[in-house]
């Protein structure tokens, strides 16, 4: 497979565009931020338990995952795996749509099942056409993601091809006026329609612009300039979440810097050729992770935390449940990916 994987979390995604060489630097990166974002998850736990410190903390190391995830994004639709026609930018966002529908959907299945939302199923189900859902919370990424992924991919069809994209065009333009529409919609009925979150805040924009290029630089500077500046950055992070804001903006100041550390740090590194293929399996594995990694946060995790005396056993406790869940959450994935599903279940 070539370089052209989608780095972000959608492994399927992009197409594979012959004769490039495997970028396993990306590859590494797209691991690290997809285990980084089990962490992420687990340490909400921590935090609910009442284990602030320690969840705060876990919070930080991870808090690069999502800006990191749209600064891959932006390098692939850019410059690493450039849509050549519609047909193959609409299909690209097929391959992200329909895992994300299935999950939404089992999700919603699970929490009625345990009698989490019975009384509002339907409400429920109807709220996630329109945003993300409290049963698959974690999936409100990829509201942003795909209009993130149509709105490059338009730009680089009508930059290279110089023609408008007519089916795109439409589809990025219904997106962009939904919001005015319900609003109106409210307005002449009364009837108040769920938030609309199919839509990519300028600050994610810029992480892909900007990511895009620094990944697709030839030269990014002493790498271990890079990691110095990442190790100040999260102490910096650490120092704000505890005491200004948690959880910090993605687009805040303090996050960009933990971000374009991070990427000056791992990008262009080399990966030992005896990793390379497990390497490549994670990668191609870490869209179904990210969407099945909640149910294992919740049954290890969740618990843990809850049960947890307070005292220095906390730290210990969210490493241990994060590795747990991020493992198990691989192998699931590994799994069906071998059964041949990954089509439907990322």
């Amino acid at each position: 497979m070539s370089s052209a994987t989608s780095p972000a979390a959608a492994p399927q995604a992009l197409d594979r565009a012959a004769g490039r060489e495997r970028r396993y630097d990306i590859d590494l990166l797209r691991v690290l931020c997809t285990a980084a974002v089990v962490l992420v998850h687990a340490s909400a736990e921590f935090i609910d338990a009442g284990h602030r410190t320690t969840g705060i903390l876990g919070d930080t190391a991870g808090r690069f995952a999502v800006p990191v995830f749209f600064a891959m994004a932006g390098w692939a639709a850019l410059s690493g795996a450039p849509v050549r026609d519609e047909a193959r930018l609409l299909a690209r966002l097929g391959r992200i749509l329909r895992p994300m529908a299935l999950w939404t959907a089992l999700y919603l299945l699970a929490a009625y099942v345990s009698g989490g939302n019975r009384d509002q199923a339907g409400e429920e189900a109807v709220r996630a056409l329109f945003g993300s859902v409290q049963a698959a919370f974690h999936l409100w990424y990829l509201y942003a993601y795909v209009p993130l992924l149509l709105l490059l991919g338009v730009v680089v069809l009508v930059v290279r091809g110089r023609a408008l994209p007519r089916r795109s065009a439409v589809l990025l333009a219904a997106l962009a006026v939904a919001p005015a529409l319900l609003g109106d919609v409210t307005t002449l009925t009364g009837w108040a329609p769920p938030d609309w979150a199919w839509s990519v805040p300028l600050s994610s924009v810029v992480y892909a612009v900007a990511g895009a290029a620094l990944l697709a630089a030839p030269r990014r500077g002493p790498r271990a300039l890079w990691a110095a500046a990442a190790a100040v950055a999260f102490a910096v992070l650490a120092v704000y979440q505890l005491t200004v804001r948690h959880p910090a903006a993605y687009g805040s100041a303090v996050v960009a810097a933990v971000t374009f550390a991070v990427l000056g740090t791992v990008a262009g590194v080399r990966v030992p050729e005896r990793v390379r293929p497990l390497v490549a399996r994670l990668s191609d594995a870490s869209f179904g992770t990210y969407l099945v990694h909640l149910v294992f946060v919740t049954l290890l995790a969740g618990p843990a935390a809850g049960h947890l005396p307070a005292g220095p056993w906390a730290p210990v406790a969210l490493a241990g449940t994060t590795v747990a869940a991020a493992a198990l959450s691989f192998a699931v994935s590994l799994l069906w990916g071998r059964l041949g599903w990954r089509a439907w279940l990322g």
